[in-house]
């Protein structure tokens, strides 16, 4: 049974990239031509980080997952000195107002995807050094959240309001099943409220989200005309598509079609059987992931094991959300299939620390 599971992890993992180099390619190919003069520039690109992900991964693969308990605190202070260098004028590279990534030549990196991971092992570490004294609020639930505290303010300012929900969702996940107080965790987010509506609706564009959300019709041609176009896409592909390469939104009507919204071109092409049989492969995915979680033989594997099961599934969610128009925008990538490098080196990292994990399982 443990090698059933590492197998169909595996390659489920390996058939979903491949759904994404596909799509990616037939999403970008003509925007690509227009703006680069290149059709297989995103794809190239992708390529670039899916090859440097399949390293990390067979490196994750290869080595004892419990030694990165010793570089749990080192890994974590690296990750928060990345954060605040992405934020100085001239290390970190600004785009539409947000400066989240650092540029080496043709090759970007954001670091919030690597904090993220770094929160993840620390907060399995911290959880499972401190034992039974989690459930108290001194030395169990306020050590962690001070570190998310600080890590999500670093996050905000680039700005990145979504990775920020998101991270603090999986700590919240993490620290509920490790026995920290339910009264902890509501008071927290009954006092946390007024502070997300003030982040969400001091700032415009967020406003602006939101009651797009709400009725994307009132601004067709501004800021509804995203989700909008979206929906349409999914529409028109009906339950078999219009074809594999024949998306009309994909022609500079959908922003961000390779990255964000990819599933809306899935469904544009493949039809609601498309996006279906994504929508499968991500619940089969999170499947294995549970069975590694539950047959996990040490408590660190497990919390580890929950956090990158955890994030990879609450991205998917809010992804497929908002590209159906059931959630505000968030920014979030379609694990495995969406165009950004930071982000599928973080999924192929998870990946193979997971088939670590069930390596050492206790399976029946």
């Amino acid at each position: 049974m443990i090698r059933n599971i590492r197998i169909n992890l595996f390659t489920v993992s390996v058939v979903l990239v491949c759904v994404g180099v596909v799509m990616i390619y037939s999403a970008s190919s003509i925007y690509a031509w227009e703006r680069y003069k290149d059709s297989l520039f995103f794809l190239k690109r992708h390529l670039v980080f899916l090859a440097i992900g399949a390293l990390f991964t067979i490196a994750m693969m290869a080595i004892d997952y419990k030694n990165l308990r010793r570089i749990a605190k080192p890994f974590l202070l690296l990750s928060l000195l990345l954060l605040v260098l992405v934020l100085i004028p001239g290390i970190g590279r600004e785009v539409s107002g947000a400066r989240r990534w650092f540029r080496f030549k043709f090759i970007s990196f954001q670091p919030s995807e690597l904090a993220s991971l770094a929160i993840i092992i620390y907060v399995a570490d911290f959880i499972a050094r401190k034992g039974e004294a989690i459930k108290q609020f001194f030395k169990g639930f306020l050590p962690p959240l001070c570190v998310l505290g600080v890590c999500a303010l670093l996050i905000l300012m680039q700005p990145d309001l979504g990775t920020t929900m998101a991270l603090a969702a999986v700590v919240f996940i993490m620290l509920y099943v490790s026995g920290v107080r339910l009264t902890y965790l509501l008071s927290l987010l009954l006092a946390g409220m007024p502070v997300l509506y003030f982040l969400i609706f001091s700032v415009p564009y967020r406003r602006a989200r939101i009651l797009t959300f709400l009725n994307p019709w009132l601004d067709p041609k501004g800021s509804g005309f995203q989700i909008i176009q979206s929906q349409i896409a999914l529409g028109s592909g009906g339950i078999f598509g219009v074809g594999l390469g024949h998306s009309k939104q994909k022609l500079f009507y959908l922003p961000a079609a390779h990255t964000d919204f990819i599933f809306s071109i899935i469904g544009e092409e493949l039809g609601l059987l498309g996006t279906l049989a994504v929508i499968v492969l991500l619940m089969m995915f999170v499947q294995q992931g549970v069975k590694v979680i539950k047959n996990c033989s040490d408590k660190f594997g497990y919390f580890l094991a929950l956090g990158l099961v955890s994030m990879i599934s609450l991205k998917a969610v809010i992804n497929i959300g908002v590209s159906c128009g059931l959630l505000p925008t968030k920014g979030l990538p379609l694990p495995f299939i969406s165009y950004g490098g930071s982000s599928l080196i973080f999924d192929m990292c998870s990946v193979g620390i997971l088939v670590n994990i069930a390596r050492t399982g206790d399976y029946p």
